[in-house]
């Protein structure tokens, strides 16, 4: 949480921008200087602001709201290091988001091991008319996984579900190597 920190100086002090006269007042600058270490954590986060939203330099309880911006449930069982990975990548699974390439990306990013999506064709076009289109009619999505630990199925599914267009179904296959 961020807060009060005890002797930060703000690096806009009121009392020094006050005219000369109001400046021989002891009580009014001590009062400026209360106001100043109060604001003096405001002015610290908006100076760093660009550090809070780097994935890799954001402090570790704000990657719990970095998570949520970019649309990822965090598992507990992740590390620091982990959560950032996973934020820094989101934004390319998103630019996929609906392709097989998306749905293995995001599928990645929550589990260790090789993915592989086959969909039914999705679009098509044939150069004759009346020529055959390939793919499949019936839209479906089928998820093979060969995770390299264990995998929690019911998360996987979740993510599944997120990047796939609602009206696909999909089949996910998982194999766990056993060490």
């Amino acid at each position: 949480m961020r807060g009060m920190v005890d002797g930060l100086a703000s690096p806009v002090p009121i009392g020094t921008r006050l005219p000369a006269v109001l400046q021989e007042d002891d009580f009014l600058l001590r009062f400026a200087a209360a106001i100043d270490d109060t604001f003096a954590p405001v002015y610290l986060s908006l100076d760093a602001l660009a550090c809070y939203v780097d994935p890799h330099l954001a402090p570790a309880d704000f990657l719990e709201w970095l998570c949520g911006w970019v649309g990822i449930e965090p598992d507990q069982t992740w590390t620091t290091e982990r959560r950032r990975e996973v934020v820094a990548h989101a934004s390319a699974v998103h630019r996929w988001r609906g392709t097989a390439r998306g749905v293995a990306e995001a599928v990645r990013l929550v589990v260790d091991g090789d993915v592989e999506v086959t969909d039914s064709g999705g679009a098509a076009w044939s150069a004759a008319p009346g020529g055959t289109l390939p793919g499949d009619p019936v839209p479906a999505v089928r998820v093979h996984v060969r995770a390299h630990g264990p995998v929690d199925r019911r998360r996987v599914e979740r993510v599944v579900a997120a990047v796939t267009a609602a009206h696909v179904p999909f089949t996910l296959d998982i194999e766990e190597e056993t060490p």
